[in-house]
C-alpha cells in the first residue's frame, strides 16, 4: 500500500524594527515592553566587546534599567562581553558560550537574549538563540550603520565555519529589531562609512531616486552629518524588510539580488583574513560588478562613472591587492556552490534597476579587476 498525505501551512511573521535614542534612559519604557512576557521576563545580554569599550557605563546603565523595570524584566546572569568583528563568528567558543549560558541559566523559550552589537555579534548570537530549545526570543540591538540599515533587519544569523562565511547558519526572524542612533557617535570612520554601502546596493538595483538622493548627499554623509545618515539607515531598512517580506524571504531559490556585489565581497573578506571590512568589501564588489556590466554593455560610459565618482566620494577604496588573481575567480564557483548548482548574479542594465546573469565572462572580470585599479590610481593621483 502506497500513501502519500501532503502537508502545507504558513506561518505569519511579525516583529517590530524600532528607531530610537537614548534607549537605556531608565524614563524610556521601549525596551522593557519588549521583554515584558507577562510573568516578569529572563533576559541575557550578550555584548559586542568593541561597544563595551567605546561606551565602558554601558553595563552598570543595563543594570539600572533593569533595576527600574524589574516588574516586567530581571537580567538572569552578568553581561556576557565577546569579541566583535568577524572573530565572534571565526570562532566556536563564542557561539558555545551563549548556548551554555541558556543551559546554565535556564533561558527557554519564554526568555529572551539581548544581542548589543555590530552586524557579526548579532549573526552569532542570533545563530546559538535559534537553535537552542528550537529558538528564543532574540532582541536585536545593532550598534554600526551597516547592521541597522541591513544585517539586523533581516532573518539572516550564522557563523564561519571550514573557511567559509556563513556556512553554519539559519533563518530565524527576531523578536524585534531596536535601533538606536547614538551608538553611532561612537564608531569610527570606516565603520561609519562601511554601512552606507549596503543602501548603495539597493538603491543601484531597486531605486534611482534613492541612489540621486546618496549621490547628492555623498558629501554630508561622509562628513559623519547625522540627520542624513538617519534618512539613509531608515529608507534601507525598510526596502530591506519590504525585499524580506517578498515572495523568497527563506531563499529558497537561486534569486539573491540582495546580493549585488557580494560574490566577490564575500571572497575579498576571507582572502584579506578580514581585514578588508564587509562593507568595505561589498563597495568594491558594486564597482566590480558595475564595472563588469558596462563592459557587457548593459551600462553606459556616464552611469559608470557616476556609481565611481560616487563610491570614491563616499571615501571607499575602488581596488585592493586580494581583487587579482585566479583567487577571486574561485568565488564566483564557491557562489555557483552556494546557490545549489545554479549561478545567479546581479548586475545593472541601468542606474536604479538590476539584471540577473546565470553565467560570467572570466575574462571580462579579470578586464574589470584591471579598470577598478585604472580607477583607484587616478584617484591617488587627483588627491
Amino acid at each position: 500500500m502506497k500513501r502519500i498525505i501532503e502537508q502545507k501551512f504558513a506561518v505569519p511573521y511579525t516583529y517590530p524594527v524600532i528607531f530610537s535614542e537614548n534607549i537605556f534612559n531608565v524614563g524610556d519604557q521601549t525596551l522593557a515592553d519588549l521583554l515584558d512576557n507577562g510573568k516578569g521576563g529572563k533576559a541575557f545580554f550578550v555584548i559586542d566587546s568593541g561597544v563595551s569599550d567605546s561606551h565602558p557605563e554601558l553595563i552598570s546603565q543595563v543594570k539600572a534599567y533593569a533595576t527600574a523595570h524589574q516588574e516586567k524584566f530581571k537580567l538572569c546572569a552578568e553581561p556576557l562581553i565577546v569579541p566583535g568583528g568577524e572573530a565572534s563568528k571565526n570562532d566556536p567558543q563564542y557561539y558555545e558560550k551563549v548556548v551554555e549560558a541558556t543551559h546554565l541559566y535556564g533561558i527557554d523559550r519564554h526568555s529572551y537574549i539581548v544581542a548589543i552589537g555590530g552586524g557579526a555579534v548579532l549573526d552569532m548570537v542570533g545563530f546559538a538563540a535559534a537553535v537552542s530549545h528550537r529558538g528564543i526570543r532574540l532582541v536585536r540591538i545593532p550598534t554600526t550603520v551597516l547592521s541597522q540599515n541591513d544585517s539586523a533587519v533581516g532573518v539572516k544569523n550564522g557563523i564561519n565555519f571550514f573557511g567559509k562565511k556563513n556556512y553554519l547558519g539559519t533563518f530565524a526572524p527576531p523578536f524585534a529589531v531596536l535601533n538606536d542612533f547614538n551608538f553611532l557617535k561612537t564608531l569610527d570612520d570606516r565603520d561609519w562609512r562601511s554601512g552606507i554601502s549596503e543602501a548603495i546596493k539597493v538603491a543601484l538595483i531597486k531605486d534611482l531616486d534613492f541612489f540621486e538622493w546618496i549621490e547628492k548627499n555623498a558629501t554630508a554623509l561622509a562628513s559623519r552629518e547625522m540627520e542624513p545618515m538617519q534618512e539613509l539607515i531608515v529608507k534601507c531598512a525598510q526596502m530591506h524588510l519590504d525585499h524580506i517580506a517578498g515572495k523568497d524571504p527563506f531563499e529558497m531559490g537561486s534569486s539573491r539580488p540582495l546580493d549585488f556585489g557580494h560574490w566577490a565581497a564575500h571572497k575579498m573578506e576571507h582572502l584579506s583574513k578580514y581585514e578588508i571590512r564587509h562593507g568595505e568589501a561589498v563597495a568594491m564588489g558594486i564597482a566590480l560588478d558595475s564595472t563588469y556590466s558596462f563592459l557587457k554593455g548593459m551600462l553606459t560610459e556616464g552611469e559608470l562613472n557616476r556609481i565611481i565618482s560616487m563610491i570614491s566620494e563616499l571615501g571607499f577604496n575602488l581596488y585592493h591587492e586580494v581583487l587579482s588573481g585566479e583567487m577571486l575567480l574561485k568565488g564566483l564557483e564557491e557562489f555557483r556552490e552556494h546557490l545549489g548548482g545554479e549561478l545567479t548574479i546581479m548586475l545593472l542594465s541601468k542606474l536604479g534597476k538590476g539584471q540577473e546573469v546565470h553565467e560570467m565572462d572570466q575574462s571580462l572580470v579579470l578586464e574589470a579587476v584591471e579598470k577598478l585599479k585604472v580607477f583607484q590610481s587616478d584617484r591617488l593621483i587627483a588627491n
